[in-house]
């Protein structure tokens, strides 16, 4: 007889409480059937990390314990729930900074156990695809290619169902989101780099390709910025630029990034002759990405809402519901998430 268990499970299975520490943010979500946010609550501590210029990780989780058990209560309450209506947890149990994930981990397996509630660890790169499944009245439909794209990631995966995916191609070197951060630096602009950059470009018509484009010319599907950031800060030593050259610049360096990773892409498109681009990741909230995808790429373009291209809790709960796999609390722990099973 053909086993109906995970079927049945996905029928059952109504409210998931999601929740996400990979990083700097404090993140827990309710969503029903994968795609309707009942409550996304997150918390971050980037206003401690701009004044550093970036994530200090034991700031980050410091300041996580302090948020997590506040943030779970307070999606619970505009969910209108109590624990009692919750069917499952799922956490974040990597990639991320280890101290960040503990947090979330242990906070996870202790409510599993108390609320007695299956327990669904998540890969912190598939709960950044399935952001494109929540509160889309169109969603996306298989073989998709997907563009993840944040501060530490900067991947190429054919999915071709739920939990079928191949890794294409990523960085070898740098994620885009470290790129913006880092050249951003180098410009005087405020951390994070790429609203700054994008806030500083905004206006910005003639361009000249003043920095390259790494591996545009290499037939793999992956990305470098390495030598990006080092054209900025050779172009930048020992001057002090002003406002119309900062604004120049950022145009330049932004066009850069966004070229290098939709030259892979649309590599990738036509190769496996997919029709539906997802883009997700932090660097997904940049407008001139979504546009010029949308320009180059011939079939539809998936972005999520920029509060959910960020990490969240929501795109956690998701990617449970569709990808149902739930373990005993004593068998997870901190950045075990693999991409592939």
């Amino acid at each position: 007889m053909k086993d109906l268990s995970n079927l049945y499970a996905k029928i059952v299975l109504m409210r998931i409480l999601g929740i996400e520490t990979s990083c700097d943010e404090t993140a827990a979500s309710v969503v029903s059937d994968g795609v309707k946010i009942l409550s996304n609550t997150v918390a971050s501590s980037q206003e401690l990390h701009t004044k550093t210029g970036g994530i200090i990780p034991e700031t980050a989780a410091r300041e996580q314990v302090l948020s997590m058990i506040p943030v779970i209560s307070q999606s619970l309450q505009e969910a209108d729930l109590t624990p009692d209506d919750i069917d499952a947890v799922a956490v974040t149990n990597g990639p991320g900074l280890f101290g960040s994930l503990v947090i979330g981990v242990e906070t996870a397996k202790t409510l599993s156990y108390s609320w007695k509630k299956p327990l669904v660890p998540i890969n912190h790169l598939v709960g950044h695809i399935y952001a494109n499944w929540l509160e889309n009245t169109e969603p996306p439909i298989f073989p998709n290619l997907n563009l993840i794209v944040s501060g530490g990631h900067s991947e190429l995966v054919l999915m071709e169902s739920h939990g079928n995916f191949t890794w294409l191609g990523g960085t070898r070197d740098d994620a885009a989101g470290e790129a913006f951060d880092k050249t951003a630096r180098v410009l005087g602009l405020n951390y994070p780099g790429g609203p700054s950059i994008q806030k500083a470009s905004f206006g910005v018509k003639k361009l000249n390709t003043l920095f390259p484009r790494p591996l545009a010319n290499s037939s793999d599907f992956d990305f470098s910025f390495s030598g990006l950031k080092t054209a900025v800060a050779t172009l930048a030593a020992g001057k002090t630029f002003s406002k119309t050259q900062i604004a120049n610049y950022a145009a330049e360096i932004q066009e850069a990034i966004v070229d290098s990773l939709l030259n892979k892409t649309l590599k990738a498109a036509q190769k496996y002759q997919t029709k539906q681009l997802l883009l997700s990741g932090g660097v997904a909230a940049n407008t001139r990405l979504v546009e010029k995808a949308r320009e180059k790429f011939s079939g539809k373009v998936y972005a999520p809402l920029p509060k959910l291209c960020v990490d969240n809790g929501a795109m956690i709960a998701s990617a449970a519901y569709f990808n149902y796999k739930p373990v005993s609390w004593e068998k997870i722990s901190a950045d075990s998430g693999l991409f592939f099973d």
